[in-house]
């Protein structure tokens, strides 16, 4: 177990729950959205086990056009995960970063990823964390599988099929015991041209008998990852919400980000607090994100478009993450 903890730790993506017999969770999020863009989904496969040891495997299923979501529950034994690299099966559906087969009782089929944009990886800063991954009994880890991929399948709903050849994807995971108590996420690969994708959030993050507000963000843009992360000397100078947008501000030491984001209603998703799935947030597949990333140096913007079809969550105390510095 020690050794494929070990493994994991250097592959973000792959189960980390290995040994673990209480009071966590792991999931991962498969987001995609068709060639035409008037159908949207996201599927969670995951496990949960709370603070006196009970354990379960789920499937979370959301609907983003028609705002509804399905959460599925299995026996803890169901789910079966590779010990060398990203695989999970959960009962007849298997889930991987090349690949979605799904035989549930709403949907069924098969989706392939081709070229995938992962998250670098290095000895020193294995995934989206860096050296945060390395912090033991963090609250929540996260990972990037792809930040932009290319869908080749069908998935058949009910009575309807439908064709996602052609459309654009997007994977990330998270593991710990609960998500943060305040927290803004959003993502979208949906921009005027293709290969282009956005990742970020904002949450309280606890440490050591304090907290502070962390943030990730990343921003695939010409074959280039820029980064925005707490530990590569970005700082936030500002997050504004309101009940119908978010506003957030990044400048590291080359580049200046800035989203204004409208926000939609959504769906109820289950998340976990202490282990298991029993919190609930809610989740749009719908916004809009006004991106703009200025050359710093240059003093030129090199990026201004509009992001669509974003996934987006707003979750918590939310005055808690409130930052608005002037600088």
């Amino acid at each position: 177990m020690l050794i494929q903890r070990i493994r994991a730790l250097f592959n973000p993506e792959r189960y980390h729950g290995w040994g673990r017999e209480k009071k966590f969770f792991e999931g991962w999020y498969f987001k995609i959205v068709n060639a035409t863009e008037d159908r949207s989904f996201a599927f969670i496969p995951g496990i949960a086990m709370d603070e006196e040891g009970k354990k379960q495997a789920f499937i979370q299923i959301l609907d983003g056009q028609s705002k509804s979501s399905e959460y599925i529950k299995f026996d803890f034994d169901a789910f079966i995960s590779a010990s060398g690299k990203f695989h999970i099966q959960i009962d007849r559906n298997t889930f991987s970063a090349t690949q979605l087969v799904l035989n549930l009782e709403s949907v069924q089929g098969k989706l392939n990823f081709k070229n995938r944009i992962p998250w670098p990886k290095k000895w020193y800063s294995p995934g989206i964390m860096g050296p945060f991954s390395f912090v033991p009994k963090m609250e929540c880890y996260h990972g990037i599988v792809s930040m932009y991929h290319d869908i080749e399948g069908e998935l058949k709903f009910l009575n309807e099929t439908v064709d996602f050849t052609g459309g654009r994807g997007y994977m990330e995971k998270d593991w710990g015991h609960s998500f943060p108590s305040a927290y803004v996420w959003m993502q979208s690969s949906h921009f005027s041209e293709e290969n282009i994708s956005l990742k970020l959030s904002v949450a309280k993050i606890p440490w050591m008998r304090s907290s502070f507000v962390g943030f990730i963000a990343g921003f695939w843009f010409k074959d280039k990852l820029i980064k925005f992360t707490t530990y590569n000397f970005t700082k936030l100078e500002r997050c504004e919400v309101t009940s119908d947008s978010v506003h957030v501000i990044l400048i590291n030491r080359k580049y200046k980000l800035e989203i204004q984001a409208v926000r939609d209603s959504g769906a109820e998703l289950a998340a976990p607090i202490g282990g298991f799935m029993d919190a609930r947030i809610t989740e749009t597949m719908t916004a809009r994100l006004h991106v703009k990333i200025t050359d710093r140096k240059a003093n030129q913007v090199i990026f201004n478009d509009i992001g669509k079809k974003a996934g987006l969550e707003v979750a918590g105390k939310i005055s808690e993450i409130i930052v608005n510095s002037r600088t």
